[in-house]
């Protein structure tokens, strides 16, 4: 089961719209409550170690090693656990840490040496920020401003956010950073709408899912939006000899991964997860009246929220300037430092604005977090990772191939790679060189496969595990391990075909692409 948000109710008496302050981060997961979340559940309990044992029995294949193919088995228990939920997730974790270790898959030093990552420091100083700019009311009073802006429609509401983070993606490169800055008007924008711990709705699903997108598919739309992005160019200039600029990343990824997002949000409030006719107002008494009653009530901005405008807004600065750091300071201090000033100025007694005690840290999504973590790690130290791509890439003979057929497979395996691993920076290193020596040989430019493989990089959107703003999201309980992997599975195929689309027409019009007809030589 995930981790879980108590959300409390929308308007009580006497008590105000959106109590913010009350939102607590549970152990508690939701319940079994259709015949087959049921039956899941029955069948995924066994069905986790049998296939642990499954693959562990069977003879080691040509190129993996003994330790890789344990560690795959023990990542195969996981993810059966994880989608089927008949444990809570930190205790899959808990379970996959101590098989990775009693398998000799991976050390205890290493596994244990997880919760020092900076992913792991990045999630709880998130809450930290998060549980100030809920503490001051400021997330409230933002809640209320996009509302007003956009919530008088379920559709607006989405859309809102989708803008939203269109917005964020080229100023703050960090997608954890992003998740954590909109999660708390993500949760006040849910509670309007009737989504809860308690009864988690199709609204919330889209809600928190979209966001997964527009955080993770909206990182392509500049070259700096994430560091495997500025990877893999730095690849496709020193092996196959193509420099790429800013703005012909810009040029050729924005776009595809826009329509990707808009058309996510026309999808999957009508198909993916359909709203009924009530889950597209808003669920308060008096209607948005109550909204605009309630922003009159707040006045104007307290002393607090100032203080808390101001600690965010050095934080977030940081986050924006983080490549000019090394220039201007002679260190680069990285998100997780970056958001680490500011929880120790909002933590600072008198100047600041939070008691340890109202930070109210998820330990237990941190375990989550941690195995997830190990489980990842140990597929990739140990080679399993790489091995499963190469066997793939090593079972095809595409020198008969024209070039649109080459594209397809490319840009298929590329994409759809984020359900093996955990990192971003892994699959980069292990894809894009690969990517480039096969265009070479086949006689094509490898810019031409290589750059589009590349915009693909940050669409990690599949499972819960896939990235670092997934696994803050699921923590609030408004979807599940299978609704994730629905909703990325949809969003995924729908980015893959505009992208064949663009191969085709807008990166051939780009130059970036030869015809689709074209064959090599």
């Amino acid at each position: 089961m995930s981790s879980a948000i108590e959300i409390p109710a929308v308007a009580e008496a006497g008590s105000g719209v959106l109590k913010m302050d009350s939102f607590k981060l549970s152990p508690k997961g939701h319940a079994a409550k259709t015949k087959t979340d049921i039956w899941m559940r029955r069948v995924g309990l066994p069905l986790g170690p049998a296939v642990f044992f499954l693959i562990a029995a069977l003879p080691n294949p040509a190129g993996l090693t003994v330790a890789g193919q344990r560690s795959a088995a023990a990542f195969a228990l996981a993810l059966i656990w994880w989608v089927t939920e008949p444990v809570p997730t930190y205790v899959t974790s808990l379970v996959l840490m101590i098989v990775l270790v009693v398998s000799q898959a991976s050390d205890p030093a290493s596994v244990m040496a997880v919760f020092g990552l900076d992913v792991i420091w990045l999630n709880i100083l998130a809450f930290i920020l998060s549980a100030m700019l809920v503490k001051t009311d400021l997330a409230k009073r933002l809640a209320l401003r996009l509302m007003m802006t956009f919530g008088k429609r379920a559709s607006w509401a989405l859309g809102g956010f989708v803008i939203l983070q269109l917005v964020l993606a080229p100023l703050i490169p960090a997608t954890a950073a992003r998740a954590a800055m909109t999660l708390p008007l993500m949760l006040a924008v849910a509670s309007i709408y009737g989504s809860t711990q308690e009864h988690p709705t199709n609204f919330g699903r889209n809600l928190f899912l979209l966001n997964l997108a527009g955080i993770s598919i909206l990182s392509s739309t500049v070259m700096t939006g994430s560091a495997a992005n500025v990877m893999a160019v730095g690849f496709i200039q020193s092996m196959g000899g193509h420099k790429v600029y800013y703005t012909d990343w810009l040029f050729a990824s924005a776009p595809v991964a826009i329509l990707t997002l808009v058309g996510a949000w026309l999808l999957s409030p009508r198909a993916i997860f359909p709203l009924a006719k009530e889950e597209r107002m808003p669920k308060l008494e008096g209607g948005m009246a109550m909204l605009v009653a309630e922003q009159k009530t707040m006045g104007k901005l307290s002393s607090r929220e100032w203080r808390a405008i101001a600690i965010f807004a050095l934080v977030i600065f940081l986050w924006a300037t983080d490549r000019y750091q090394k220039q201007w300071f002679g260190i680069e201090l990285g998100p997780s430092i970056s958001a680490m000033i500011g929880a120790a100025i909002a933590l600072t007694p008198r100047i600041g604005l939070l008691e340890w005690n109202d930070t109210d840290i998820p330990w237990h999504l941190m375990i989550f977090s941690a195995g997830a973590y190990a489980g990842g790690l140990t597929l990739e130290s140990t080679g399993a990772a790489a091995w499963g791509v190469k066997r793939i890439f090593g079972g095809m003979d595409l020198a008969t191939f024209s070039f649109g057929w080459t594209y397809a497979i490319v840009i298929a395996v590329m994409l759809y790679s984020h359900l093996l691993s955990t990192s971003k920076t892994v699959r980069t290193v292990i894809m894009i060189p690969a990517i480039i020596l096969m265009a070479q040989g086949l006689g094509w430019n490898p810019a031409s496969l290589a750059l589009p493989a590349a915009f693909t990089i940050d669409w990690v959107i599949g499972l819960p595990i896939s990235g670092k703003p997934n696994v803050i999201l699921f923590g609030t309980n408004q979807y599940s391990a299978r609704d994730n992997l629905k909703f990325g599975l949809a969003v995924c195929t729908l980015g893959y075909l505009l992208m064949l689309l663009a191969g085709a027409t807008w990166f051939h019009w780009l130059g970036l692409t030869p015809s689709f007809a074209a064959h090599a030589g």
